[in-house]
């Protein structure tokens, strides 16, 4: 089947891209990475709920205020659970990020330093905000559930897939040293290949995304290699970079900061291909005899206002994640020559506008794309469709 030889093309094609980048890897001779490991710094963590507070004091200086509680906390996780301890716990008064005044009944992070179940040198590290997440979380699966029935369930799976891609895979590979290009444009393309197959089934739609999708993720690769090398970029545009340059690894900064562009944008090029795909193969179906030109135009049609809204998507998620940043900006009234030359908002402007023109460019060639291989010959409605 033609199918089967396009899509046995793409996995070809991601087994070259898997192959390590001469130069890039460890040869086993590197020293173990990280600070050296000693027990009595080891730190063990704990959930816990305070029980009661004992005894709260506060210390004034000439600039500050310590207060500091005495606490009895009860472990609720860990091999300890059901233990009661008495722990501190020390901060500055006014300081907006770690001043929390704990009260009895609140889920704390224990902290202890040292030989695990040693609670000498126990100290709550901070709030437990853990179950809030896996609330929303629960919350998020439900709702596809119970809105998209069986396509949710797909859609749980692909996520799962994609995460499991991130987490087990791109990044794991990408402390060893791997080219982190390679790594992104490889993991992307494996999670469009499963994410559209499993949604759409294995027809000529799913392979139309599938290259139509691959052909926007890599765009948005090359468009933000060539904007960052021209405004050469470092790739130590944010404070995590930063840190993680202290780690004992052998990371390409700047690679990785266009593996992160080509991660990001692959959720909005994904929605494009597909929604350009499906449009394209519900006229085929329509109107059986149509041509080439009028598909491709048809879709492309579709593809423009879908374009419209996922462009603006794929901008305000990075304008929302970079809000605190442009207040800051504002409310010290720098000037604007100096901040378009700053690495960190140069970075963010190169991060979402390379992303959105990758997703420009998946809209005219998923259309081309369509119109090709859906009128090209003679085909059943379950090619465009299920198979």
């Amino acid at each position: 089947m033609q199918l089967l030889k396009y899509l046995l093309s793409i996995f070809l094609l991601i087994t070259i891209l898997s192959l390590p980048a001469e130069g890039q890897f460890d040869d086993g001779s590197q020293e173990e990475p990280f600070i050296e490991d000693h027990d009595e710094h080891e730190e063990h963590f704990y959930r816990g709920r305070v029980l009661e507070v004992d005894e709260t004091r506060e210390e004034e200086h000439d600039y500050y205020t310590v207060i500091e509680q005495e606490l009895k906390v009860k472990l609720t996780s860990g091999p300890f659970r059901g233990e009661e301890v008495d722990i501190s716990n020390t901060f500055f008064a006014g300081d907006p990020v770690y001043d929390f005044l704990l009260e009895e009944g609140q889920e704390v992070i224990v902290v202890t330093i040292g030989e695990e179940g040693n609670f000498d040198q126990a100290y709550v590290q901070d709030m437990a905000r853990d179950r809030g997440v896996y609330y929303l979380v629960a919350v998020f699966i439900l709702g596809l559930l119970v809105v998209g029935r069986l396509k949710g369930i797909k859609t749980i799976i692909t996520l799962a897939v994609t995460i499991f891609l991130i987490f087990w895979g791109l990044l794991p590979l990408l402390l060893l040293g791997y080219n982190p290009i390679l790594l992104a444009v490889t993991t992307a393309i494996i999670a469009i290949t499963f994410t559209l197959l499993v949604i759409g089934g294995l027809n000529i739609k799913s392979l139309v995304a599938i290259m139509g999708t691959t052909a926007g993720v890599i765009v948005a690769g090359l468009m933000a290699f060539w904007a960052g090398s021209m405004a050469q970029l470092t790739g130590f545009g944010t404070h995590e970079a930063q840190m993680l340059y202290f780690l004992d690894q052998n990371i390409d900064f700047r690679g990785l900061l266009f593996a992160g562009i080509i991660i990001g944008s692959l959720g909005a090029v994904i929605d494009v291909g597909m929604s350009v795909a499906s449009a394209a193969a519900e006229v085929k179906q329509a109107f059986p005899e149509i041509s080439f030109g009028g598909l491709f135009k048809s879709a492309l049609n579709v593809g423009r206002d879908v374009m419209g809204t996922m462009a603006n998507t794929l901008i305000l998620a990075y304008v929302g994640a970079a809000i605190p940043m442009l207040l800051l900006v504002m409310g010290y009234e720098i000037d604007w020559l100096k901040v378009i030359n700053m690495d960190l908002i140069a970075t963010e402007f190169v991060r979402g506008i390379a992303g959105s023109i990758g997703l420009i460019s998946a809209v005219p060639v998923t259309a081309a794309l369509a119109g090709y291989f859906m009128t090209s010959r003679e085909k059943s409605k379950d090619e465009y469709f299920d198979v």
